[in-house]
């Protein structure tokens, strides 16, 4: 426990880019998700999958491409949801002419690229999208509402099964969960998340805030047990050793990877039925 909770200080450079907001969370965002595509294909490397790095790091700087483009140079809402669907298509498209060397490479050398360009590339950049569309209608960065939802359901629910745990919630697949810390997860999520957004963005949708603090707990603890089918099909403890205590980018962004995602469509939801 002291280990994780020394490394955690390690992440206070974090909080220091969500109060800077703008183009810094759009930097920490685009590292988080070259690094992280390293870690997730460096797991497919042992097991004899080989996808291909270079593919995937020239789909994520596109994407982020039409992220800056796009505000440099004022392109409307619906052009730049086509771009975005042209940049699936490239990368899925680059990701099978990467196959064509057949004497080579396996099917499954693609399809570990397109997995990677879209599991941690496109789901973390939601975490931009967020910060875009929300950010003016929040006295801080809205994509707290994402650390706090991914965060402190990890949190709680560690202690929460640290103390109270008794009961397995999937053995098989993290053996350490129990049914008693998911439920503390979700409670600290709903709680903490309530308050966010009560205090710094809309005190008249407390209920909805609650609501996304709930469905955040549920899909974070998916997005951390996503990442140990990963791990465990693998052959591998954590994803790399750049954080102590924690393994890899990819072991402590795990939940993010899922949360992003939920908050920015779930904020759209909500704003769209106010």
């Amino acid at each position: 426990m002291k280990t994780r909770i020394i490394s955690g200080l390690c992440m206070l450079p974090l909080v220091i880019l969500l109060l800077l907001g703008g183009y810094f969370i759009t930097a920490a965002v685009f590292l988080i998700a070259v690094v992280g595509i390293r870690e997730f294909f460096n797991g497919f490397e042992a097991m004899d999958i080989h996808p291909s790095y270079p593919i995937a790091l020239v789909s994520v700087v596109m994407l982020y491409g039409i992220n800056i483009a796009s505000k440099l140079l004022n392109i409307s809402g619906n052009v730049v949801h086509d771009l975005y669907l042209f940049w699936l298509f490239l990368s899925v498209l680059m990701s099978l002419l990467y196959l064509f060397k057949i004497e080579e490479r396996k099917l499954a050398d693609g399809m570990a690229t397109i997995t990677g360009i879209v599991y941690i590339g496109f789901f973390s950049y939601h975490a931009v999208l967020t910060e875009d569309a929300f950010s003016s209608m929040c006295r801080l960065s809205p994509v707290w509402f994402i650390i706090i939802t991914a965060f402190l359901t990890d949190i709680c629910a560690y202690f929460a099964g640290y103390f109270l745990g008794k009961h397995k919630l999937c053995p098989v697949i993290s053996p350490k969960k129990t049914i008693e810390g998911s439920v503390g997860g979700i409670l600290g999520s709903v709680i903490v998340t309530g308050l966010f957004g009560y205090f710094f963005m809309d005190r008249n949708m407390l209920i909805w805030f609650l609501i996304l603090g709930a469905a955040g707990g549920v899909i974070s603890q998916f997005g951390d047990l996503t990442a140990s089918i990963f791990k465990r099909k693998m052959g591998i403890k954590d994803y790399g050793t750049l954080i102590p205590g924690h393994g890899g980018i990819m072991d402590r962004f795990d939940s993010v990877l899922f949360t992003a995602p939920m908050t920015y469509y779930m904020l759209q939801l909500i704003y769209g039925i106010h």
